[in-house]
């Protein structure tokens, strides 16, 4: 554990000692911004049903940036060491595969979460500002939160994955939003063709937006958990079999 440690603190340090990690960190918080800004116009406009919190994360620039957050947090984990020749030292040095790859992982994690705080600020500053009792429950802010997690576990494992097939940044990126939003265009699938075929209850389970959709609402529910950290598992170990494949092939 101590080796696990000392390699995510050395990656956790490339995000915050790097301009591009501050610059990734004002996008993002800039973006959330005008998403939460988006939603409470559309709150002066028409009465709303759903909290403000809910309608923040279901504007289709929230899904327009937050797609984009995962190839910048990620695509430089392995590309970047690989075209600079430093990951092949790293892996035959006295450390184990899943150490290398799970330190990565956890960093891009830990730098994902940072992220996310000051949108909770946004939200606490909209009582600050406006004077007014807040515009959501207690259980659509946790759920949402919750969601925001989950899917940022399973595709920074996408990212990771994305970023050990190459050595190519761009490539790793593109690969990772590639396929994000594959997954996430698969969640419209039961819009176009209905509900009436076998599929469809699979294509809403793997479908984002719908466990987005319940857990903003504050309806806590097993399946995207299940959901959601086993395609972490899953993308992990397959990132692990190709990185461990690298070492021993060198």
């Amino acid at each position: 554990m101590r080796i696990l440690r000392i390699l995510t603190r050395k990656e956790l340090k490339g995000y915050f000692l790097n301009p591009f990690g501050w610059v990734v960190l004002a996008f993002v918080t800039i973006m959330q911004g005008v998403s939460l800004s988006t939603a409470m116009k559309g709150f002066r406009d028409t009465p709303v049903k759903d909290s403000l919190v809910y309608v923040t994360l279901h504007t289709p620039l929230f899904w327009f940036y937050f797609l984009f957050i995962f190839p910048l947090i990620t695509m430089r984990l392995f590309a970047e060491e690989e075209r600079t020749g430093t990951l092949e030292p790293l892996l035959t040095a006295p450390v184990r595969t899943w150490e290398v790859v799970l330190s990565k992982y956890a960093a891009a994690m830990i730098f994902y979460t940072i992220l996310w705080i000051p949108c909770f600020v946004q939200f606490k500053m909209f009582g600050w500002v406006t004077d007014l009792p807040t515009a959501w429950t207690t259980g659509s802010m946790l759920g949402a939160f919750i969601a925001v997690m989950l899917m940022g576990a399973a595709f920074t494992a996408v990212g990771c994955l994305a970023s050990a097939i190459t050595s190519s940044q761009i490539i790793a990126g593109i690969l990772t939003i590639g396929l994000l939003v594959i997954q996430y265009f698969l969640g419209f699938v039961t819009v176009i063709w209905g509900e009436s075929f076998a599929g469809a209850v699979f294509f809403h389970y793997i479908s984002s937006q719908n466990h987005l959709h319940y857990l903003a609402s504050g309806l806590i529910d097993s399946r995207p958990f299940v959901y959601f950290l086993s395609v972490t598992v899953f993308v992990l170990f397959l990132t692990y079999q190709i990185v461990d494949y690298r070492r021993w092939k060198n």
